[in-house]
């Protein structure tokens, strides 16, 4: 009996917005085209999540409440979490 192939996600993408309607959107895309995604509405959320298990990419919105999107990335910048090349 041949094996079937495991289909691991291409990517694991983070994806920070305020607004679940432009999560669920890149989401589904992303997710249709084989990506492990993980959403949140929050940059604090993201950080945290980011920290746990740091992801292959971050797709960021600019203007959040509470902490816009410039401030996370001076959070990945500072932390251990961004590619040297970011840092």
């Amino acid at each position: 009996m041949p094996k079937e192939p495991f289909n691991f996600p291409k990517a694991d993408i983070l994806v920070i917005d305020d607004t679940p309607e432009n999560l669920n959107l890149l989401s589904a895309m992303l997710t249709e085209q084989g990506y492990k995604v993980r959403s949140v509405t929050k940059g604090s959320t993201g950080l945290r999540g980011a920290n746990a298990v740091p992801p292959d990419l971050i797709l960021l919105d600019v203007n959040m409440p509470e902490m816009n999107g410039y401030e996370v990335c001076q959070h990945l910048k500072a932390s251990d979490i961004a590619p040297a090349k970011f840092r």
